[in-house]
């Protein structure tokens, strides 16, 4: 109970601190956000409302979210509506405040750097603790899952359609190219600040390989399998070209969430090994990762 209790305070800070992204640095600047999302700030930039896109935001969000119970996982579902509600009340209750001028000429880069940080870490809290700031990410963690790719390039990807959309409406709005290309612009920082964000932060999805020079094979390769059940390791004789002593590599594909506490697992069971770790692509899809949800 206690870790749960833990965990929802952490999704209320994180759909706090994504309406803050949103409310004083995101809308102020004109970007347009990835999936549904951008097609509802596209449309409140056309008709100039806020609470259009709050209306629209909440139902875009019912729709994806009633996909994430059938389809990721009710514990993510019910924390992701949780955020969901936090950011949409959030949005209402925050006051009018002012960091920045957002006309190009000013600081609008400022508010779209800062506020893309702040937007990709608040979904990287949400993922952290099995909920999602809804919209894309839903999307992300079911494809995420799927293919083993990180939940940022799902944002990335979704971004082309919301993207075309809105620089269509600004588009037809102003009749003007310039400020198209010049929101254009803007929007890619802020996808690529917001995606790179979550991704170095939120590691599930990542995957590395894990090589560990040791004299106690066996001892090493029950700490594997002990730190994580659902991992196995393979052993590779080899001799040192100085001493010409015999060891064993024992390695084993494992993803970033997990190695802090599978490297604290093996020093334990031999201290004096030496390992070493570097991330890999192209990992086969029965490679398990557990669901997020």
């Amino acid at each position: 109970m206690r870790r749960i209790g833990v965990d929802y305070g952490v999704i209320v800070l994180a759909g706090l601190l994504y309406a803050i992204a949103l409310k004083y640095f995101v809308l102020p600047s004109k970007v347009i956000l990835t999936g549904t999302e951008g097609i509802a700030t596209a449309l409140s930039y056309y008709f100039e409302s806020y609470w259009l896109f709050l209306i629209l935001y909440l139902v875009f969000q019912s729709i994806l979210l009633a996909f994430a119970f059938a389809h990721v996982g009710k514990v993510f579902a019910r924390r992701s509506l949780a955020v969901v509600l936090v950011v949409t009340l959030s949005l209402v209750v925050l006051p009018d405040l002012s960091f920045a001028q957002p006309e190009p000429h000013n600081e609008r880069i400022i508010l779209v750097l800062f506020g893309g940080i702040l937007a990709g870490v608040a979904k990287a809290m949400a993922f952290t603790h099995r909920g999602s700031t809804g919209d894309e990410d839903i999307l992300g963690a079911y494809f995420a899952a799927k293919y083993l790719k990180p939940v940022g390039s799902i944002a990335i990807a979704s971004a082309v359609v919301s993207t075309t959309f809105g620089l269509g409406m600004e588009l037809l709005a102003t009749g003007q190219f310039e400020p198209m290309v010049n929101t254009l612009m803007y929007t890619c920082i802020y996808i690529f600040v917001s995606a790179e964000t979550l991704n170095n932060l939120y590691k599930k999805f990542k995957i590395t390989m894990l090589d560990v020079i040791t004299r106690h094979r066996d001892d090493v390769g029950a700490a594997i399998t002990a730190s994580s059940s659902h991992r196995t390791f393979t052993v590779h004789q080899g001799m040192g070209g100085r001493s010409g002593e015999s060891f064993s590599v024992v390695r084993t594909i494992i993803t970033h969430e997990e190695l802090p506490q599978m490297l604290a697992a093996i020093e334990a069971a031999d201290p004096d090994c030496f390992y070493y770790h570097h991330d890999i692509e192209g990992i086969a899809g029965r490679y398990y990762i557990a669901p997020i949800g």
